[in-house]
């Protein structure tokens, strides 16, 4: 039996304006996601936008591994770092929900 996935969960705030540039940095082939793509074991991103126009994003990012994920933060901290950096000013709020991993 294959191991469960584990899915990485973020809420953001979109700072006004910015929806577009988010978008393009934060979708399913974003700037996040190209960058994620170059490490074993990462299995994509989707962008969820909340119905009631508050401007709130969540992302999922799935990786077969918490392990995978630790591994590419570690080998690629430095790029992870500066993209973090260029994306500040797209969101007035971040905040990690948490890491999971598929229920039986």
């Amino acid at each position: 039996m294959l191991a469960p996935m584990v899915r990485i969960l973020w809420s953001f705030t979109v700072a006004g304006q910015r929806e577009q540039e988010f978008v393009r940095a934060y979708g399913p082939a974003g700037d996040w996601a190209r960058l994620f793509a170059e490490a074993e074991g990462y299995r994509g991103t989707k962008l969820l936008r909340e119905l009631s126009g508050s401007r709130r994003y969540l992302t999922e990012d799935t990786w077969e591994t918490a392990e995978d994920f630790d591994r590419f933060t570690a080998a690629h901290r430095v790029r992870y770092d500066e993209l973090d950096a260029r994306c500040q000013a797209l969101t007035s709020d971040e905040s990690l929900i948490g890491i999971f991993e598929e229920a039986d």
